[in-house]
């Protein structure tokens, strides 16, 4: 999407005006235009120069500059010096029209009783006000003479009026025809009042815009780099390139993204995650830009730099969001491009019937004139985009970032959820959950000679064993004679005695196991966990068990969702039985195990029938399912191509932000009925009350124009300051967690029998492999992924208890390609069954 800034617009139908000329460029496939920031976005083909001169022959200007002045706040200055002029001037003139002729207060004695120096006098003072705002004028009468009336040109057409009438009768009493009274003031009043509530509404709408600026002022100015010759200088950050070495001491900004190369530190990524407790880091790690070094020195190679780093692309999604259209916004679009024209029409009706009723020319006009000044397009205009902004800018000081508006509206409107198992519910790693050692043998011993043992394997349960959740302690028993026993598990020797790990029926064949042990081993392979067995010199040491367990907020997070009304299901390609119990202990509403991504994304496309979905994942086989789903969410740690395909994505990786985006969405959507609703209501109500249709009812009460124009001004003030509540709102709160109208987590868990089977493709084609050597999830995973890796096989759902893979396919493999693919990875098949 390229980016421009649009000079010139003062309302919704000049919003409307410029979408509808760019729009017909031959080429652009799409544009959005936004009012509060003055920016368009264009997709298409069509060149800069096509686009630039579309939106100028509308009567207005563009250019494409950068996102600093794309929300940089040009307007409330100049709006303030001419309120200040005007409010001079204009209140040497109310001293004189009001104060005088209401009040008696003194003037000088050359206008004692002469009303026609009043009325000259008068006539320049209003007639300077009016051209210090003399903009109003000339965008107004232009965008009329473009057949395009805007909003400046409903106060220009009212102040003029109230001008021009007030001449003529200046006139009329200079020739003695009659006399009658002045609307000077009312011309220079409506303008000022209208400037007023322009700058009120250039600067609430500057703090809408307040989150993106502060992202901004984040990223540091300069950074320290090293020389060839190890010396350090302090370049411009514009001159940093990547692969170039830069130093962050302690308390100082990290300048652009990278990797540490020497020392360690821990880094506060709040800025980006909203995350306060600081990460700790070593070499090889990645740091971000924006992100703050707190404790130790270090050096890092600049991997991203400029519009690359992570806190460029963070504020290029906010302000792409607030550069985008929400569907619920097109309603007020459409009312808007027309809003100006039938204003107009109802003013000329009005003064046209007071007429005919029998009113003087004066009182019809002024009627006339407060039905054109009260009508407001800008709230309707500005209804959506300010809750936009701040919403999304109050999700990216979260963590939280939305692509796109509609990403921020269809959030809100989600029904159903699917989740991800692994890294999404789960942490992504096994790690050691359970430790039981034998009789007569202590944890530190089992410890250390599981350890041992692991520490030459770069399987992932040795990994889980020997890494952070490894406890042994001392001296390591020294490993000599290790061997890989594929499908079974190691054996070495340590301290003279013949070492062995792996799985329960193997290490039963070496070694003597009780029945209480062997009983254990079973109970934790039915709650989905992998146990290890470990046995020395021939007498069973004890069983460790191993699982990719459940991240600490996940269940949380979960009920949190269900108490929003939302069903969740979860989805993996896991087995059966492991992924049951996850999802039990996580408390989702509905299992789907086994499924491939094109299932996953098959499963979506059901779900979509019984409501509105939402997807979040973290793999690079989420993505179809993410761009399927009516709202993708990625888990911000997990795989650029998930993070592409997704809507919306999650800095922190945790679900508790899911559940807060969906939170905030619905704020966001509940601010912007409200401004709809205050933005067409104004305009119900007051268009009538200006026009003098309860003038009867009201005992002879009509409207003065000036404060039909203070009114106005307040109007779009409202608005923003109401969007700019939604700072108050904590995403993180569940006090107002309620269903949708009508919805309920129970209304979406119908049909749900025979699910998995039903989100399958359709297979012509079984087998059956008998396979030996697999011993736990992680050697399923291996089979099945090399299996699925063949032309033909669509799916293989592996079992290592069972010692099988059943495959499905949707074409002919032969058996002795489905045998090289297992045996290729040690494994060893016994039979292949059609």
């Amino acid at each position: 999407m390229q980016q421009y800034n649009v000079s010139g617009m003062s309302c919704a139908a000049c919003q409307a005006r410029v979408e509808k000329a760019v729009s017909q460029v031959p080429g652009v496939t799409g544009c959005a235009v936004s009012l509060l920031t003055g920016s368009m976005g264009v997709e298409g083909t069509a060149s800069e120069s096509d686009i630039i001169r579309a939106v100028e022959n509308a009567g207005y200007g563009a250019s494409t500059k950068g996102q600093v002045t794309a929300i940089e706040d040009r307007e409330t200055p100049k709006l303030r010096k001419r309120l200040i002029a005007s409010v001079c001037v204009l209140l040497i003139l109310m001293y004189g029209s009001m104060g005088h002729m209401m009040w008696g207060w003194p003037l000088p004695a050359f206008f004692e009783g002469n009303h026609i120096a009043v009325g000259i006098a008068q006539m320049i003072l209003a007639a300077i006000i009016m051209l210090i705002n003399g903009k109003f004028f000339t965008s107004g009468f232009k965008s009329l003479l473009h057949l395009a009336p805007n909003m400046d040109t409903l106060v220009a057409m009212g102040s003029m009026t109230s001008f021009v009438w007030s001449v003529v009768v200046l006139f009329q009493m200079t020739a003695g025809q009659q006399t009658g009274d002045f609307y000077f003031e009312s011309a220079a009043m409506i303008v000022t009042l209208i400037t007023i509530g322009k700058m009120l509404e250039a600067m609430s709408k500057g703090r809408t815009t307040d989150a993106l600026k502060a992202l901004m002022d984040l990223a540091p100015q300069t950074a320290v780099i090293e020389g060839p010759d190890g010396s350090e200088r302090v370049i411009p950050i514009d001159e940093l390139k990547t692969g170039d070495i830069f130093i962050v001491r302690p308390g100082d900004s990290i300048p652009v993204d990278g990797v540490i190369i020497e020392g360690t530190t821990a880094v506060n990524e709040s800025a980006l995650t909203g995350e306060s407790i600081p990460v700790d880091k070593g070499i090889g790690d990645r740091v971000s830009a924006a992100t703050v070094n707190t404790s130790g020195y270090i050096k890092a190679k600049a991997t991203r730099v400029g519009e690359d780093t992570t806190l460029a692309q963070i504020i290029q999604m906010v302000s792409d969001a607030a550069a985008t259209k929400a569907p619920i916004a097109k309603i007020a679009d459409k009312v808007s491009g027309v809003f100006v024209p039938i204003v107009i029409a109802i003013a000329a009706c009005v003064i046209l019937i007071w007429l005919l009723m029998g009113a003087d020319a004066g009182y019809a006009l002024a009627r006339g004139i407060s039905v054109l000044v009260i009508s407001c397009p800008c709230a309707l205009g500005l209804a959506t985009p300010v809750a936009i902004m701040v919403g999304s800018g109050m999700g990216a000081r979260n963590g939280i970032l939305f692509k796109t508006a509609a990403s921020l509206e269809s959030a809100g409107r989600t029904e159903i959820i699917a989740l991800d198992k692994t890294g999404t519910i789960t942490e992504g790693r096994p790690v050691v959950t359970d430790v039981l050692p034998a009789k007569g043998v202590s944890e530190e011993e089992l410890w250390n000679y599981a350890a041992a043992l692991e520490s030459r394997s770069e399987h992932p349960i040795a990994k889980a064993i020997t890494g952070a959740g490894g406890r042994a302690e001392g001296q390591l028993p020294e490993i000599t004679n290790f061997r890989a026993l594929p499908g079974n598990g190691l054996a070495a020797e340590a301290d003279g005695k013949e070492l062995l790990g792996g799985s329960l029926s193997f290490i039963n064949t070496q070694v003597e196991i009780s029945e209480d042990m062997t009983a254990k081993a079973g109970q934790l392979a039915e709650q989905g966990k992998t146990p290890v067995l470990f046995a020395a010199g021939g007498r069973l040491l004890g069983i460790m068990a191993v699982a990719d367990t459940i991240k600490e907020d996940s269940p949380k997070a979960i009920e949190q969702l269900k108490r929003m009304g939302i069903h969740v299901v979860m989805l993996t390609g896991d087995n059966e039985r492991t992924a049951r119990q996850i999802g039990s202990e996580a408390g989702v509403d509905e299992v789907i195990a086994g499924v491939l991504p094109q299932g996953k994304e098959s499963v979506i496309r059901k779900l979509a029938k019984r409501g509105k979905v939402a997807m979040v994942g973290d793999g690079i086989n989420d993505a179809p399912a993410l761009t399927r789903a009516d709202t993708g969410i990625a888990i911000g740690a997990g795989a650029d191509v998930a993070i592409d395909a997704a809507d919306v994505v999650l800095m922190n990786s945790s679900l508790m932000d899911a559940a807060a985006a969906i939170r905030l969405s619905r704020a966001t959507l509940r601010n912007i009925h409200e401004n709809l609703f205050w933005a067409f209501i104004y305009n119900i109500l007051l268009i009538p009350l200006a026009a003098g249709a309860y003038v009867h009812l009201m005992g002879g009460w009509s409207m003065n124009p000036m404060l039909g124009a203070a009114a106005m001004s307040l109007s779009s003030f409202c608005v923003c300051m109401n969007a700019l509540r939604l700072n108050l709102v904590d995403i993180y709160s569940t006090n107002r967690d309620k269903p949708l109208r009508g919805k309920g987590a129970a209304s979406y868990s119908e049909d749900n029998e025979n699910t998995e089977e039903n989100t399958k493709e359709e297979k012509t084609m079984k087998k059956t492999m008998n396979i030996e050597g697999m011993m736990c999830v992680h050697c399923e995973a291996t089979v099945k992924k090399a299996l699925e890796a063949l032309d033909g096989v669509d799916e293989a759902v592996v079992s290592h208890e069972a010692g099988t893979a059943v495959l499905e396919m949707s074409g002919e493999v032969a058996d002795d390609v489905l045998t090289k693919a297992v045996e290729d990875k040690d494994y060893k098949v016994l039979s292949v069954e059609s």
